[in-house]
């Protein structure tokens, strides 16, 4: 593997990381990966972790989320017939499935940081810490809305959730892209990098090969458009620029009209099915 990149964990420690690029896979890998992340994640600027609305950022962050949320049951909505069992990864502080649970999706979920689960339970979203103790059944359809680059035992994971789908389920994925045209402007400064949260970054080639040697392919990917925007504002900060809110604002939009000729946009869903 060679040394793709330098960068640092901007959001919490300071300390310094190297991304390698695997050719085989087309992806990123986090050096070091601490054997201790938690503490990594012991910050109160951790956004999926809080309901925080204190900054701009955050502001901004609470409103598209609130949005993206009804578009995200929009979407898993298409992916069932009957039986709508939905399993949640990674399901922060239980918003997406308390609003799936709304539109009448029977929710489960998996959430390691006992804090993110308080503040489900909360909202009468009830979650696991760990995908073992939900494996006595099936499910319809299993999200990982950016969690897919923070699973430490990243193959083992992708092989049990793959034998928890019913023979028709859908897994939905979405992850951000180290190619779009944001990761290659804000380099080390991208925010979505966030090492060493972010132990994998992924390109479409790579979600693809991943997922076909567990005899599963990519059926379909969506754009997140308001991904670019967040990131951008993020990286901004992280450069400590003057004027970042405007030229985060103008990132986002000039990543989102180049993805729109390569398709490389900020994040992407990806609609993975049994091959």
């Amino acid at each position: 593997m060679n040394l793709f990149l330098k960068t640092k964990d901007h959001a919490v420690t300071g300390e310094a990381f190297e991304l390698y690029h695997d050719a085989e896979l087309d992806m990123l890998i986090t050096r070091p990966q601490p054997k201790e992340l938690d503490q990594y994640y012991k910050s109160e600027n951790y956004i999926s972790h809080t309901d925080a609305n204190r900054t701009v950022t955050e502001k901004i962050y609470q409103i598209v989320k609130r949005i993206s949320l009804l578009l995200k049951v929009r979407l898993i909505n298409k992916y069932v017939e009957e039986e709508k069992t939905l399993l949640d990864v990674g399901a922060g502080t239980g918003d997406f499935l308390a609003v799936a649970k709304q539109k009448g999706w029977t929710v489960f979920g998996i959430e390691p940081n006992w804090h993110a689960r308080g503040k489900a339970s909360e909202k009468e979203v009830n979650l696991s810490s760990e995908l073992e103790s939900v494996m006595n059944r099936k499910y319809e359809v299993i999200t990982l809305w950016h969690v897919l680059e923070h699973l430490a035992d990243l193959e083992n994971q992708i092989l049990k959730m793959s034998s928890l789908l019913e023979d028709n389920g859908t897994m939905v994925i979405a992850v951000p892209n180290y190619k779009s045209y944001d990761a290659k402007h804000y380099k080390e400064y991208w925010a979505a990098y966030d090492v060493p949260r972010h132990l994998w970054h992924f390109s479409q080639a790579s979600i693809q090969r991943l997922f076909s040697k567990y005899q599963m392919e990519v059926v379909s990917t969506k754009p997140l458009f308001f991904d670019s925007f967040y990131v951008s504002l993020l990286s901004e900060k992280y450069k400590e620029s003057k004027l970042g809110f405007f030229k985060g604002i103008f990132r986002g939009l000039v990543s989102n009209c180049f993805a729109l000729f390569s398709k490389e946009y900020s994040s992407l869903i990806y609609i993975v099915k049994k091959a």
